[in-house]
């Protein structure tokens, strides 16, 4: 790569609503997009690096880390309008407005953002980890209090274990993981696991979606999904795209919930310059 094709990039700070400082990477030219991770990954452990780096060649993309992970700060007690507002900071540093693209949890809270009305150019939702319907057991109503108590009692790795668990992990893997590298990463973040359950336990519960809930996000949308993920997660994704107005609902051939990012960004990529 010669010097004038070099993809510029840049790490700073924007100081959300509340006053905490939230960090982010600028990389690339062109329309800002900002990618919202899931739970446990940052800027320094997830997949949605690989995702900015191909995208960068046509857009200006922003990584970030969610309040309580990497170079973020925090809030004594969390509340997930705050988050909300981090991801307003951030839209405001792209000048105002910016194509969103959230993975996993973090589709549950791009999709929250649009439902409070931030000014989102289009939104990219994948696999937003709902549970409509009987084909996988739903998350138990306590889960978020147990993840709490289990972060409240100094057991972050205990915390780790039960979400891999309910997300699908078999049991020997979860056995495995205290062996595997990114361990302590995982366990160092372990604490913003309710964080997530904020914004998606609610619809975990084996229930339809609750009849016009995104009925205000006008915004494009689409809603994205894996062929080879398991029936719930595809059976949810399609029910939350027939839920929005006008969203589109696609199936990337061979992805899983561990999207590559060689196959979402030609999607993402068409979505944004629609």
């Amino acid at each position: 790569m010669t010097a004038s094709t070099a993809i510029s990039t840049t790490a700073s700070t924007v100081v959300s609503a509340d006053g905490t400082r939230i960090a982010f990477t600028r990389t690339g030219e062109g329309p800002a997009v900002i990618l919202v991770d899931g739970a446990l990954c940052s800027r320094e452990f997830g997949p949605l690096g690989k995702l900015a780096a191909e995208l960068n060649g046509r857009f200006t993309v922003y990584t970030y880390d969610r309040r309580g992970r990497g170079e973020s700060g925090d809030a004594p007690s969390y509340d997930p309008a705050r988050e909300i507002e981090d991801l307003a900071a951030l839209i405001e540093e792209a000048g105002g407005s910016a194509h969103v693209c959230g993975v996993s949890s973090g589709a549950a809270l791009a999709l929250e953002a649009a439902r409070r009305g931030l000014p989102i150019g289009r939104l990219a939702l994948y696999e937003a980890p709902f549970i409509v319907d009987d084909s996988r057991t739903p998350v138990p109503d306590d889960y978020v209090a147990a993840l709490e108590r289990a972060v409240a009692a100094g057991r972050p790795g205990d915390a780790v274990r039960y979400f891999m668990r309910f997300v699908g992990m078999p049991a020997v893997m979860v056995a495995m993981m205290r062996f595997m590298p990114g361990w302590s990463k995982l366990k160092k973040v372990a604490h913003t696991l309710p964080y997530d359950g904020a914004f998606v336990n609610e619809f975990q519960k084996g229930r339809p979606l609750p009849a016009g809930r995104w009925a205000s996000v006008t915004v494009p949308t689409a809603v994205i999904d894996g062929g080879k993920s398991p029936a719930w997660m595809r059976n949810a994704n399609a029910a939350l795209a027939a839920g929005i107005p006008g969203a589109a609902y696609r199936t990337l051939p061979g992805q899983t919930h561990m999207v590559k990012a060689g196959a979402l960004a030609p999607a993402l990529t068409r979505h944004f310059t629609a």
